[in-house]
């Protein structure tokens, strides 16, 4: 007998996970996010500069002072246009998979949904720029980082929250 699951889906930074998706080619697997999916939620990993074509292992990038453009560390390139163009069809295929939350990457340039320090500027930080377009894109849907659901209660109430979305 097939098992056809209503698994609601979140959406999680891959490097998370475990997939070695990061500059180095490593990966941040955490444990408290693999079992708060457990079997209860469908992971839909999500890994920007991967999928936006930059490979691993690569260049690491950071976020720089003036209009926040995304830029390679050593090297000065600038992936902002193609940041813009991969939220653009990234925030489309989630909107089709109707995921109900997301788990981002602490910190992340492209993943951190806060606390994302701006080179160049002295203690000025931001969101990351796929977590950005993602939370404007969808505001009512919860999302936390890998720090934040180390607390028990915090990590509860966005479970109720991500139930409460299906409705």
């Amino acid at each position: 007998m097939s098992s056809i699951t209503n698994k609601l889906k979140i959406g999680v930074s891959s490097c998370l996970l475990g997939e070695r998706v990061r500059y180095s080619g490593g990966h941040k697997r955490n444990q408290t996010v693999i079992d708060l999916l457990g079997d209860q939620f469908e992971a839909v990993p999500v890994c920007p500069e991967v999928e936006m074509g930059m490979g691993v292992p690569r260049e690491p990038v950071h976020i720089v002072k003036g209009n926040e453009r995304f830029v390679g560390v050593g090297s000065g390139k600038d992936w902002t246009e193609a940041m813009h163009s991969f939220n653009a069809e990234k925030l489309e295929e989630l909107t089709r998979l109707n995921v109900s939350g997301f788990i981002f990457k602490t910190r992340s340039p492209s993943c951190g949904i806060q606390d994302v320090f701006i080179h160049q500027e002295t203690n000025e930080t931001t969101s990351g720029l796929f977590a950005r377009a993602f939370m404007k894109h969808f505001p009512h849907i919860p999302v936390m980082d890998e720090e934040q659901l180390q607390d028990k209660k915090a990590r509860e109430n966005f479970i109720a929250r991500i139930r409460c979305e299906e409705v």
